[in-house]
C-alpha cells in the first residue's frame, strides 16, 4: 500500500482492512521509496568519448561504467534464478543512448536473418524504452546472435488495445554483435555473445521534445528470451511437447522483475536516470521520483476501476464506490471512460485513464 501525505485510503486485502495515514514528510518519503523499490534503477553517465560500436565494449568509458544487476526471472524471486548470466551497461551523450550487454551462452544458435522478422522465435536480447513514463508511446528493439534486428513502436500496451508499428525503425542506430564460440555448431561449448548499440536519442522522441538533461528519468527494461533446445541430425532444434508438437515455453529473463509474464507493462519497468557526470564513475545517487507513491496509488485505482467495470458494466465516479477513501484524489467517469487525478505541491498533477495512460502536469 502506498499513500501520499495528507490523505489516506482504505482497501480490502485478504479480508483484512488496511488503513494508513501519513502525517510527516519523512514518513511520506519513506513510503515513496518503498513504492519505487520494486523497480530497479540505473544512473547513466555521460560518455566522455564515443565508444567504437564493435560488440566488444572494451573501451575505457565502458570499463568505468557500472553493470546492472544480473538478470532474474521475469516473475522475480518466486521462480528459479536463470541458469545463464546476463547483464548490461549504459552510457549516453548528446546524440546517443549506448547499451552494452553480455549474455553467457554455451550453445550459440540463431536462424533468423531478415529485418523485422519475429526475432524472439530465436534466442534474443530485447530493449524496452518509455522516455516520458506515460506507459504509452514506447519503443522496443530485439536482436539475436546473428545481429538480426526487429524494432517497433507501441502507441499503448497490448492489454489496452495497442498494436505494434513495425514500420518504425530506430534510424541511425549503430548495432554490433560479437560471438565467442561457433554459431550453430552442436558438440562444442561456447562462451556467449555480446551486443553493443548506439541508439540516436532523436529516434526515441517526438517533435517538440526537450533534449535530455541532467537528472531526467526514463523507464527502461531489458529481456532475454532463451529456448530449450535438443540436438537432432547435427542441428539445434527447439524442444517441443511430445504430445502436442508445440514448442515448450521459453525462459524470460529480465533485468528488473515484472512480477508477471508480460514485458508490455511499462509501469513495472526500471528507472534510467541520466547524469552529465563523465567518466562513468558510480558516484551519483538515484533520486526517488517525487510522484512514485502517487503512481502506485493511481495504478491501484486503475485495477479497481477495471474490476468495477467487469462487475457493474460501467466505471465508478467516486472512490467509495471502489471501496477506497482519500483526499487529493479526483475521479471523473462515464460508462466507458474514467480519469483519476492526484495533485500535490511536490509534483503538480498526475492522472491515469481507462487505457492506463499516465499524464503528468507540473
Amino acid at each position: 500500500m502506498v499513500i501520499l501525505g495528507g490523505w489516506f485510503i482504505d482497501t480490502g486485502l485478504n479480508d483484512m482492512r488496511i488503513k494508513l495515514k501519513l502525517v510527516s514528510c519523512s514518513f511520506v518519503l519513506a513510503v515513496m521509496c518503498l513504492a519505487a523499490s520494486a523497480q530497479r534503477h540505473y544512473v547513466c553517465y555521460y560518455a566522455a568519448q564515443q565508444p567504437v560500436i564493435d560488440g566488444s565494449g572494451n573501451e575505457l568509458v565502458w570499463q568505468q561504467a557500472p553493470w546492472t544487476e544480473d538478470f532474474t526471472d521475469i516473475e522475480g524471486d518466486i521462480r528459479p534464478k536463470p541458469s545463464l548470466r546476463t547483464r548490461v551497461k549504459m552510457l549516453w551523450d548528446s546524440m546517443y543512448l549506448y547499451i552494452y550487454a553480455e549474455l553467457q551462452e554455451p550453445e550459440l544458435w540463431g536462424t533468423l536473418h531478415q529485418h523485422d522478422t519475429i526475432v524472439y522465435d530465436d534466442n534474443d536480447f530485447e530493449i524496452f524504452v518509455n522516455p516520458d513514463n506515460s506507459t504509452h508511446r514506447y519503443f522496443e528493439l530485439e536482436i539475436n546472435a546473428l545481429g538480426t534486428v526487429m524494432d517497433l513502436f507501441m502507441n499503448k500496451p497490448y492489454r489496452n488495445g495497442g498494436k505494434p508499428l513495425l514500420s518504425w525503425d530506430a534510424q541511425g542506430s549503430l548495432i554490433a554483435v560479437k560471438t565467442v564460440g561457433t554459431m550453430n555448431q552442436p558438440g562444442d561449448v561456447d562462451e556467449g555473445w555480446s551486443v553493443e548499440m548506439a541508439i540516436p536519442l532523436k529516434s526515441l522522441g517526438f517533435w517538440g521534445d526537450s533534449p535530455v538533461r541532467n537528472g531526467d528519468q526514463w523507464r527502461i527494461n531489458f529481456s532475454r528470451v532463451e529456448w530449450d533446445r535438443d540436438i537432432r541430425d547435427g542441428q539445434y532444434l527447439v524442444r517441443t511437447d511430445a504430445a502436442t508438437g508445440k514448442r515448450l515455453p521459453e525462459h524470460n529473463w529480465v533485468w528488473s522483475p515484472q512480477g508477471i509474464i508480460d514485458m508490455h507493462a511499462p509501469e513495472k519497468w526500471a528507472y534510467l536516470q541520466f547524469s552529465t557526470q563523465g567518466g562513468g564513475k558510480d558516484t551519483v545517487a538515484f533520486a526517488v521520483p517525487a510522484d512514485a507513491g502517487a503512481r502506485e496509488m493511481l495504478w491501484m485505482i486503475y485495477e479497481h476501476e477495471r474490476k468495477y467495470l467487469r462487475e457493474e458494466g460501467h466505471y465508478a465516479g467516486k472512490l467509495k464506490e471502489l471501496g477506497l477513501m482519500g483526499k487529493s484524489v479526483e475521479i471523473q467517469a462515464t460508462d466507458t471512460q474514467f480519469t483519476a487525478r492526484i495533485t500535490s505541491p511536490a509534483f503538480g498533477s498526475l492522472s491515469i485513464d481507462q487505457d492506463g495512460e499516465i499524464e503528468s502536469r507540473h
